[in-house]
């Protein structure tokens, strides 16, 4: 046998060995293996910044089409303008702008959707509903809700009358039909968006921020998307950094909720006496908003602790000022995992944990500088994915996140035009269930 190094550090290469080829492939294949393996561990392990890069970029070659309903006009700008008359019956002329909220998401996409140059969009949309794989729903299913200030006698405009105005309008469409609006798509970010209808359109493609008042044969996060709330602060504008941010937690908001939110009055009671922690109640108003994008700004944690719902748009606010979100809330969701690493922008903590006295702060506290800027540098990188006016923000992703359930979508339909009506107790297994948080692919 060749011997390739020679005992006393000589060489003895035996030089017929090296001129066989068989010989040197032979010898050349551990290097090829650890090269290879190299690239592997490249890949696996490299920056969600690189992924999310990637994901954003990436545009298909060959959009899915959608529709865009040509809807009445009393369920698009009809709502907008009941709205504005609430507040102001004698305007002349009546306001046709779309008010900002925090479900603004219906807004946007629909504004997207109207214009003419789609280049880059993952939809295309088609004028001829023949030729579509999707429908859009653009009714304003948020704001209709709150077209009646709180506390303000009830008018001539009835939400729950026009969600089902809706449906029998969407029942009377071929298209409806066809497949029992599996391929529709609707926005329902608040968490009461068309709560009369849900069992009608259950089976579509719901937009949504999070499953929290919908039964599990309503939502699944296998067909439906989760969607970020339109942030109502002002985005920091300046660098990373800690030199500015001298509180160390802060959380402005309503103090007492219920359901999951019972935890918030718990955490007022253990952090409200705490050095460098800024928690206040307050209410939805300009001044609330003006303070708290002065707080969020100058600190360096930022609260999210879960409220009637699990989700808020507080969390959306947190990211675009670079205020690392502290989250408590043990049934959140959240927009666009397959493109983010929460757990590189965002710290997660249990209720249970969470309530122990001084966990919180003392956990924070022994966070380094460094650690600190790393969460930030995440943080800057990802927030454009939570801009709807981004031009490669929020709307985009939405579309993207729209195309990847299409194949599902076709294959749902086609599996229902050839199954035998089958009579089940309970959940049908044979689809996709998610049961952690109750919810199911399909009834």
């Amino acid at each position: 046998m060749a011997r390739i190094f020679a005992a006393g550090g000589g060489s003895s290469i035996n030089k017929s060995f090296l001129l066989k080829p068989r010989n040197m492939i032979l010898a050349l294949i551990p290097f090829l293996f650890l090269a290879l393996l190299f690239q592997l561990f490249h890949f696996l392990f490299t920056t969600t910044d690189i992924v999310t890069a990637e994901l954003s970029t990436s545009i298909p070659k060959s959009p899915y089409k959608i529709y865009l309903y040509d809807l009445p006009h009393r369920f698009t700008q009809g709502v907008v303008e009941n709205y504005h008359l609430a507040r102001n019956a004698e305007a002349t002329p009546i306001s046709s702008s779309y008010p900002g909220h925090q479900h603004s998401a219906e807004w946007y996409l629909f504004s997207d959707l109207l214009r003419s140059d789609r280049d880059g969009s993952y939809l295309s949309t088609v004028s001829d509903p023949k030729k579509a794989e999707l429908f859009f729903v653009p009714f304003f299913s948020s704001l209709s809700l709150v077209v009646n200030p709180i506390g303000k006698e009830v008018g001539e405009y009835i939400d729950e009358n026009m969600q089902e105005d809706l449906m029998d309008w969407l029942e009377g469409s071929e298209y409806w039909r066809r497949n029992g609006g599996r391929d529709h798509v609707f926005v329902c970010q608040d968490p009461n968006a068309m709560f009369k209808m849900l069992d009608k359109i259950k089976n579509s493609v719901l937009l949504i921020s999070d499953f929290g008042r919908l039964k599990g044969n309503q939502a699944s996060i296998v067909k439906d998307v989760v969607i970020p709330y339109s942030h109502r602060i002002n985005r920091f504008k300046g660098d990373i950094g800690v030199e500015t941010r001298g509180s160390l937690l802060f959380f402005m908001g309503n103090r007492f909720r219920k359901e999951g939110g019972k935890i918030r009055d718990s955490l007022f009671k253990i952090l409200e006496e705490q050095k460098d922690v800024v928690i206040k109640h307050g209410t939805q108003s300009r001044v609330s908003r003006r303070l708290a994008t002065q707080g969020m700004h100058s600190s360096k944690f930022c609260l999210h602790p879960a409220g009637d719902t699990p989700s808020a748009c507080r969390l959306f606010d947190a990211i675009i000022s670079l205020c690392i979100p502290v989250i408590i809330s043990d049934y959140i969701e959240l927009p666009f995992e397959d493109a983010i690493d929460y757990e590189k922008i965002a710290i997660f903590v249990d209720t249970e944990t969470a309530l122990v006295p001084g966990y919180l702060t003392n956990m924070l506290r022994k966070i380094s500088t460094d650690r600190i800027l790393q969460y930030q540098t995440q943080l800057q990188a990802v927030r454009h994915y939570f801009d709807y006016g981004h031009g490669n923000g929020a709307v985009h992703e939405i579309w993207r996140q729209i195309s990847l359930k299409v194949p599902l979508i076709k294959l749902m339909i086609n599996r229902d035009r050839r199954l035998v009506v089958r009579k089940s107790e309970g959940l049908d297994c044979s689809c996709l269930c998610s049961l952690q948080n109750g919810t199911t692919l399909f009834s």
